[in-house]
């Protein structure tokens, strides 16, 4: 917007004043003109974000994505037009107005064709698919799931089937393609396994029952849900989710989406991660070294860092980097210390943990034993801020299926754990998964500032580590 904006100034500016362009911009940016051109920003992105132009759909056809662009830019070019009017801009002429909406259009539309193009031939080359499991063995779903399968630069995985045996069953089977679960035990299959989406096709007059239980365990887990059906619009209980209509080939399907998290925006926070943890890595090195040395004079027999399957996005299993804080062979004797856990729930935390070094407690107080996980932002694999990854361990204890929704975000080094209490064995379990709750359903890039900025106080008093 901002770049269509000096071109089509540039088309008038020289009619308007009679001053070449460099000069006009030179001697007529008023702190007045900056007010005005930044609550027009505003305004602008508020279209957009509101319109959900920012979020990238798999599912969504390149035409439908061109018109809904065409609609914002003409409505955002309107309102230009409208505050011209009432603040008395002399530099929105016709002539501008026409070059202006033609370069909005122009590259919004270009740019979201070579994202598009970028992100399917990932897709094609088996990257970042979506592992899809199809709920209903009528041969509409399996026609469906073959469809997936022939169009990869659509992204998906088909893992399998889930259904009750009816009388269709004999020919579902000749269809080659797995019977993952029945209803009964899909709720632990969504448990145990990696699942990135559920596309529902049953008749929904008779599974209405089971059909409202599927799309609460998947809101609840932070899991995407998909209607292939027609009748779209269920009286399910949404608060926690929103649902949007997307069209694939000749099919109408309906999209449950949870969390805050998506489009342009999680772009942005993937970028601001790589960039803060690169130069981190680089400022804090000579720190890194020191610590090193440390580690190795005050405790000789074991590594420096120590690296620890976790539960990542999407109940990925990623490989953790921390100082070590604990004397070597620390794993091998937790399960001789499980009877004096302090923690409520199914973590594991003592506050004079003795296996912990005299080092390590000073690492664990400044939160230093953490900065290794600079490497796991730097990678991908977590987020500066988000959920703090969980033991298999730990995530092995959970009993309520809502706390899985924080698997639907990328852990963090920081969250509001961190500046609420840390790890402060005064606050519950229920408490922690709240917080982490909150923060995806309301995130924004301003509240992972927010954290960030909290997070050094939190540490410089100690607050909650132990």
């Amino acid at each position: 917007m901002t770049l269509s904006f000096i071109i089509a100034a540039s088309f008038v500016v020289s009619e308007v004043d009679g001053v070449p362009f460099i000069e006009f911009f030179s001697i007529r940016i008023s702190i007045l003109n900056f007010i005005i051109f930044m609550g027009f920003t505003l305004i602008w992105y508020i279209i957009l974000d509101l319109s959900g132009a920012y979020y990238i759909r798999r599912l969504t056809t390149n035409k439908k994505a061109i018109i809904k662009i065409i609609k914002i830019t003409s409505l955002g070019s309107f309102i230009l037009l409208v505050l011209s009017v009432l603040c008395h801009i002399r530099l929105v002429t016709p002539l501008f107005m026409v070059v202006f909406w033609l370069m909005t259009t122009t590259l919004a539309i270009l740019s979201r064709i070579i994202f598009r193009f970028i992100s399917r031939k990932t897709w094609v080359s088996g990257l970042n698919l979506h592992k899809a499991v199809i709920v209903g063995t009528n041969q509409r779903a399996v026609k469906f799931a073959r469809n997936l399968e022939q169009s990869p630069e659509l992204g998906y995985r088909v893992m399998g089937f889930v259904d009750q045996k009816w009388h269709g069953s004999r020919r579902f089977e000749e269809s080659g393609y797995p019977l993952l679960a029945d209803f009964q035990n899909f709720p632990n299959f969504l448990r145990t396994h990696e699942v990135d989406e559920v596309i529902i096709d049953l008749p929904l007059n008779s599974f209405y029952q089971e059909t409202s239980y599927i799309v609460g365990l998947c809101v609840q887990q932070g899991i995407i849900v998909r209607f292939l059906s027609d009748s779209l619009y269920l009286l399910f209980d949404m608060k926690l989710a929103r649902a949007e209509l997307e069209e694939i080939q000749d099919y109408v399907i309906l999209s449950v989406y949870t969390g805050a998290m998506g489009g342009w925006p999680i772009h942005a926070k993937r970028v601001f991660d790589f960039v803060v943890s690169f130069l981190l890595i680089i400022l804090l090195s000579p720190l890194f070294v020191m610590v090193a040395f440390l580690i190795k004079l005050t405790s000789p027999g074991g590594p420096v860092f120590f690296v620890q399957d976790r539960i990542g996005l999407r109940k990925r299993k990623i490989k953790v980097i921390k100082f070590r804080t604990m004397v070597p062979g620390a794993e091998r004797s937790l399960t001789a210390l499980e009877r004096f856990n302090e923690a409520s729930g199914p973590v594991f935390k003592i506050k004079n943990d003795p296996r912990v070094t005299l080092l390590g407690r000073f690492l664990r107080k400044t939160s230093i034993d953490e900065l290794p996980q600079l490497f796991n932002v730097l990678a991908g694999d977590m987020s500066l801020v988000g959920p703090r990854p969980l033991p298999l361990r730990d995530y092995a204890g959970f009993s309520q299926d809502w706390h899985r929704r924080r698997f639907s975000v990328k852990p963090g080094i920081t969250c509001l754990w961190q500046i609420y209490g840390r790890s402060s064995l005064s606050q519950p379990f229920e408490k922690w998964m709240q917080m982490d709750m909150d923060y995806i359903d309301r995130w924004t890039l301003w509240l992972d500032f927010k954290i960030l900025a909290q997070t050094l106080p939190a540490i410089i008093h100690a607050k909650g580590a132990y």
